[in-house]
């Protein structure tokens, strides 16, 4: 999956939620607290993570790459 970043950059838990794979921001917010998201790799728990278009998350089996 891709997303289309128009801005300098988005939010993890902004992100989730506009993509829709959480119902609302809090349950976006849950799942990273969980450590079930990874950025580049690496396991991120900052809700509030700034993410830069190149960046690649993953949440289970969905991937994003960030365009």
């Amino acid at each position: 999956m891709e997303f289309k970043l128009n801005d300098d950059y988005i939010e993890l838990y902004k992100l989730i939620k506009v993509l829709g794979l959480v119902d609302s921001g809090a349950d976006a917010k849950q799942i990273i607290a969980d450590g079930h998201v990874r950025r580049n790799g690496e396991v991120e728990l900052r809700k509030r993570a700034k993410i830069l278009q190149g960046e690649i998350i993953e949440i289970a089996e969905v991937t994003i790459k960030v365009i």
